[in-house]
């Protein structure tokens, strides 16, 4: 279950006006400011979407990523490869972590400095997912898989 919405600070409406976090009673949600009327989404919404997109991407690149993540973490042996490779390979539960304890604040801010950029409409349903190196061009706008 959320605990906490997971990319405040990189989730926007359709005129780039960063979404708030907010609550839904205990539900955490993106709050979307519609010419004052503050609409409340579920954190949930939104967020599956997202990680449904790194998903597809991390899908079959395992390898390559645990190799390259190893090499950046200075830990280039093949146990530290496997290990990583593992983790990727099972990523609903690192995923399911995520929901438990968010997504560290300076992890976040290097994602919006490499370009990492959500828009929804004001609905909730994501429109565009941006990553460094041009867009993500999720366009499904259904927002709730």
């Amino acid at each position: 279950m959320h605990q906490k919405a997971l990319f405040v600070g990189l989730v926007f409406d359709e005129f780039d006006q960063p979404l708030e976090a907010g609550l839904i009673g205990p539900e955490p949600a993106y709050v979307i400011n519609d010419a004052g009327f503050r609409r409340h989404i579920p954190a949930e919404q939104i967020d599956n979407v997202i990680l449904g997109e790194m998903k597809k991407l991390i899908q079959g690149n395992e390898g390559f990523l645990s190799e390259q993540t190893a090499k950046m973490i200075g830990a280039d042996d093949l146990f530290s490869k496997a290990m990583i490779e593992n983790q990727l390979k099972h990523i609903d539960k690192q995923f399911e972590m995520l929901y438990e304890v968010g997504i560290p604040e300076d992890m976040r801010a290097y994602l919006g400095m490499t370009g990492f950029k959500v828009i929804v409409d004001y609905h909730g349903n994501v429109m565009d997912i941006r990553q460094a190196g041009g867009s993500g061009g999720s366009g499904e706008g259904d927002g709730g898989e």
